[in-house]
């Protein structure tokens, strides 16, 4: 498929995106509320139900960082909807089982039935998306194209809770369900593939890719990226010989981890605390969900030409931050819902490290590049939820230290912080190495021998 410079001919994947992300979403405010039914009734606080949680998380995590570079890597070779096909469809069966019943016998038989499915489907459909929207979008609108993306998932994410909020437990996994099989056919019968040519003629990270950016590789080093990953161990590699992709692999590591840690965290804390119950849950996304949209789709874009991806990546950051610590100090039910308005800067930093990375590839390595990120983010939900599931239950629970039970909420807080510092500290890395490179400190050798020192030396001061 053509590159193009208009977003219309993305429309069956943002239509496929948005009932894909219906299906998923419309669940979310109730399995909370199900989970500690089915394990612990009539109680607020359910210590099993968190580590159950956590436990699938990491399940999920472990496998999803197995299995991200290798769905990317098939994708370049046989196609983003060939890809999809499966992850979408397997989605379908854990939301089916609680579609059918409840209880505490079938509730087990759905936990582990989706924590094996979603060591596939666990991120890989939107990695998949984002590497069909770097296939069709040209180079300069793509931080624009994966806002977009995001804001149609928070538009999906909005309706989904609308619906949620207004409908009985069976019936919202019975929609869930049947949105769930629709996409998958609409995906099948509308979306055109996006790779015609199968063949892989350029390497992971191409020369004439990278740019000057937050992300910048340094000179002379191009040459020596491995061409194809085939294995974790190689990605690693690659990750330590790639300048660009080591630093946006750091700061997608901590802002994942902190996000995970709130995900995994948040719910149990506000219905322990505050005593949310599904409707307020709902509520609360909601509101998250129309910042968020408004924020990707109508404001990314016009702040992406004058910030550039690398000042927007650091303000969302600050702000999630910022977040996170005001969840965990609240003092009153509506803190919350304040806190959610912060979405609308902090929702800024995942489509941005995207359009950083999908810049250092070509066209038909899309796949493998979005891959290694999401594996990245898989790492750090396997280690989050060894951090902050323990440490939720312990604070949430009558055993706890001192009377904080937010205080996992700022632990997670202080990892998006680390990525924020990260993020700034790249930033500076930059301007230094302009500097350089405009004084002519870094000056090219017949010899060579000096010219590898500089670049060591350049190296070891940027990093």
């Amino acid at each position: 498929m053509e590159e193009t410079t208009t977003f219309r001919g993305l429309r069956h994947l943002f239509m496929t995106i948005f009932l894909h992300g219906f299906s998923v979403f419309i669940v979310v405010p109730v399995i909370t509320d199900v989970s500690m039914a089915a394990l612990c009734p009539g109680k607020d606080e359910c210590s099993l139900a968190i580590y159950l949680s956590g436990f699938q998380q990491a399940i999920t995590g472990v496998g999803s960082l197995m299995m991200m570079p290798l769905v990317g890597s098939l994708s370049d070779k046989h196609g983003r909807k060939s890809l999809l096909t499966l992850p979408m469809a397997l989605n379908i069966l854990p939301l089916a089982i609680l579609a059918y019943r409840r209880e505490t016998s079938v509730f087990y038989i759905y936990y582990v039935l989706k924590t094996f499915t979603s060591i596939f489907c666990e991120g890989s459909v939107l990695c998949l998306a984002l590497a069909y929207v770097a296939d069709n979008v040209s180079e300069n609108q793509r931080a624009s194209a994966f806002g977009i993306l995001t804001g149609i998932g928070s538009c999906a994410f909005v309706c989904a809770n609308c619906c949620a909020r207004f409908l009985s437990t069976t019936a919202t996994f019975q929609v869930a369900t049947t949105v769930a099989i629709f996409s998958t056919v609409y995906m099948r019968i509308f979306l055109p593939d996006s790779i015609r040519d199968n063949s892989l003629v350029t390497s992971i990270v191409s020369t004439e890719k990278l740019s000057y950016a937050l992300l910048e590789d340094y000179p002379g080093h191009r040459n020596q990226i491995s061409r194809t990953i085939r294995s974790v161990s190689e990605m690693a590699s690659l990750m330590r010989s790639s300048v660009p992709l080591f630093q946006v692999a750091m700061v997608s590591f901590f802002s994942s981890l902190g996000e995970a840690g709130l995900h995994a965290s948040s719910m149990y804390y506000l219905k322990a605390k505050f005593h949310f119950n599904k409707d307020q849950f709902a509520d609360l996304m909601i509101i998250f969900g129309i910042a968020g949209s408004v924020s990707q789709l109508l404001f990314m874009p016009i702040l992406i030409p004058t910030l550039k991806e690398e000042k927007l990546l650091s303000i969302g950051l600050f702000f999630g931050c910022a977040h996170m610590f005001l969840l965990g100090m609240a003092w009153s039910a509506w803190v919350p819902y304040m806190a959610a308005m912060f979405s609308l800067v902090s929702i800024f930093p995942q489509s941005c490290m995207r359009s950083i990375v999908s810049k250092q590839v070509t066209s038909y390595e899309q796949g493998k590049a979005q891959g290694i990120i999401s594996s990245i983010c898989s790492l750090a939900n396997v280690i989050s939820p060894l951090a902050f599931s323990p440490l939720t239950g312990w604070f949430l629970s009558e055993r706890a230290p001192f009377d904080f039970p937010g205080f996992s909420l700022m632990c997670a807080g202080f990892t998006m912080y680390t990525a924020a510092w990260k993020t700034r500290q790249r930033i500076n890395a930059s301007a230094r190495r302009k500097q350089y490179l405009e004084s002519d400190l870094i000056v090219p050798s017949s010899g060579g021998a000096c010219e590898e020192v500089c670049i060591k030396n350049l190296k070891f001061n940027l990093i």
